[in-house]
This record gives structure tokens, sequence and C-alpha cells, in this order.
């Protein structure tokens, strides 16, 4: 039997929620980092790494750590710190406990910068994604969306909730 004949088509109802989904995750992403970017001249990438910087012990992580806090690779995160860097938002420290590793540490120019930009984008998620729904669709959201994370993200790599930022008294 080919391909073609063992696929399970979507029907009209699963076709029509798919292209919704596409729409979304077409018009989201761009929507909020226009925003920023107008705003704060920051892209949402930049901003979730200094937001999530900020989140940990005097404002320092290691590069490692915030990869996975951002959902983002090594390699791509290496290129957002180097343009917070060249800003002066951030700097890129030895580490303390492993010769090997380079921490981040989020400069006060930084925190400046994301304590201007915190307000509009959290006024922009809110409008875009919050506001349009009640609280039981938000329920639903955290389900479905926790269902497609068990799919795409088995091993739970990615940051689904606040109960996995750093703590502020971890310090690595």
């Amino acid at each position: 039997m080919g391909q073609e004949e063992s696929a399970r088509w979507l029907s009209d109802r699963e076709r029509g929620a798919w292209m919704r989904l596409v729409a979304v995750l077409e018009l989201l992403p761009s929507t909020i980092d226009s925003q920023l970017r107008h705003d704060s001249d920051l892209t949402y990438t930049e901003y979730y790494a200094l937001a999530m910087i900020s989140e940990t012990a005097e404002r320092r992580v290691q590069m490692k750590r915030l990869a996975t806090l951002t959902n983002t690779t090594l390699p791509r995160l290496s290129r957002v710190i180097s343009g917070l860097e060249n800003a002066g938002y951030v700097a890129r420290v030895p580490n303390e406990h492993d010769a090997r590793a380079t921490d981040v540490v989020l400069t006060e120019q930084g925190w400046d910068a994301l304590v201007a930009a915190a307000p509009g984008h959290v006024t922009n998620v809110r409008q875009l994604v919050f506001d349009p729904l009640t609280d039981r669709q938000v329920d639903e959201l955290i389900g479905v969306t926790d269902a497609w994370l068990d799919v795409l993200d088995p091993d739970r790599k990615m940051v689904r909730n606040s109960e996995a930022w750093p703590d502020r008294s971890e310090c690595e």
C-alpha cells in the first residue's frame, strides 16, 4: 500500500482548524515582534532573553541555561546575545564555577530597556491573545498546547510555565 493510500486525510473541519492555526502561527509572532521593534527597538527574542535574565539571581545566567529558558538553540541565542552586547544591554562573563561556561549579565542599560519595553509588550500580548478569550478558553488553550507539546517536546525541554523559570536565588 502506497503512502497516499495509507494517509489519514484531514476532514473539512480539521482542515479549517489547521488553516486557522497556520494563520495564527504566521501572524502572531510577526505582530508581537513588530510592536517591540517599533516601540522598543528590540526583537521578541531579544526582549525574551532580557526578561529571562532579569528573573535570575543577580540578573546573571549561564548561556546554556538561558537557551533553555528562552526555548532557543545555543547558536541562535549566541547571535542574539551578541547584538544585545553590542547595544550595551548585556555582558558576557566567565562562569564562576565552570571555566568552560559563559554567563550573561544584564546591565543597568539592559534593565532600563526591559523596563521600558515591558508595559507595551504585555499590553500587546493581552490584547492579541487573552482579551478575546474567556477564562474557560484560556484553560482550553493550556490543554491544547500541552497536548501538542507532549508530542513535539516529550522530554519537556521547552519552558511551559513560570514554574520552570529560574529561581531568583539560582545563580549558575
